[in-house]
């Protein structure tokens, strides 16, 4: 396995912000320099122990969607070598994980769309038949398919606190209701087109979240990380099955070990910190990433 990076220390660029994965250092007064650990979040927590070759195998995988995705709407890459903004002696901590990116207002709302029904979205329909205030038909199962993709917006959580999700309306209260309206079409369209293109390649996106900024010019941007197995729900399709968890290519095993975990002998509070992650479930984890992009890029 890669040497893990569990987080970046460069001395040539102020630090902004550590972010759950991301360090986002500032490069003049209009760029970013965003730099992907190997860190992994779980429940909004971050894990004590890395993921080998993860920020790599993610920057990778965000720069393929980027790339794909760009008639759709512009995003926040400015096409520059990140190595050229840092000193000679930090380009290793960079190379191969980092993003030159442009400095936007980020919109204080998620964009999450559902093409199945999973997670927290399973759990609440369940209760109401619903999913952020969009009313499902009855019958549904963990896992079906939706009848087509839905805008399930959510909050974001300071650090070691949980997102929360929320309904349209409220997301509209935020940030205006044409601009929700346009995240809302926009992030439907971009889950859709790479919803399909996966499947050609035996993936099944349950879900993700996109996540929007605004430029100087008012331009709505695409930002952050996009369709990673930390943003994103990846399911094989040949393990793909209606009312089961499939198993799947993304951050689930991790989730699915923690459900599992006990904290002196009482069930994981899902609070920080988080138990120590076996090092066979750090393999697993850095392997199913692994799996993931190669069955996405060849």
């Amino acid at each position: 396995m890669p040497e893990a990076l569990l987080q970046s220390n460069l001395h040539s660029l102020p630090l902004l912000a550590r972010g759950k994965v991301r360090d986002n250092y500032a490069v003049g007064a209009d760029r970013l320099l965003m730099v992907a650990s190997d860190r992994l979040s779980a429940f909004d927590v971050v894990m004590g122990e890395p993921i080998p070759g993860k920020g790599e195998l993610l920057t990778r995988m965000a720069l393929f969607w980027f790339e794909r995705l760009k008639h759709v709407v512009p995003n926040h890459l400015t096409g520059e070598d990140p190595e050229t903004v840092v000193a000679p002696d930090e380009r290793a901590q960079v190379r191969g994980r980092s993003m030159l990116v442009k400095r936007l207002a980020p919109l204080p709302i998620e964009a999450v769309v559902r093409g199945y029904l999973a997670g927290s979205g399973w759990k609440e329909y369940q209760e109401s038949q619903s999913v952020c205030g969009v009313a499902l038909p009855p019958g549904l199962r963990n896992a079906s398919k939706l009848p087509q993709p839905i805008f399930t917006p959510a909050t974001k959580a300071e650090a070691g606190a949980h997102d929360e999700n929320i309904r349209f309306d409220q997301a509209a209260a935020l940030i205006g209701p044409e601009l929700a309206a346009r995240v809302r079409d926009i992030a439907i369209r971009l889950y859709s087109e790479a919803a399909a293109y996966a499947l050609t390649k035996g993936i099944v996106i349950a879900d993700t979240k996109f996540e929007f900024g605004l430029d100087a010019d008012g331009t709505l941007t695409l930002m952050d990380e996009v369709l990673t197995p930390d943003s994103s729900r990846y399911w094989p399709v040949e393990s793909y099955r209606e009312g089961d968890n499939p198993p799947s290519y993304d951050k689930q095993f991790v989730r699915d070990w923690l459900e599992a975990a006990r904290v002196e002998g009482r069930p994981w509070n899902k609070r920080a910190p988080a138990p120590a992650l076996p090092a066979e479930v750090v393999e697993k984890t850095a392997a199913k990433y692994r799996e993931a992009l190669t069955r996405l890029m060849g």
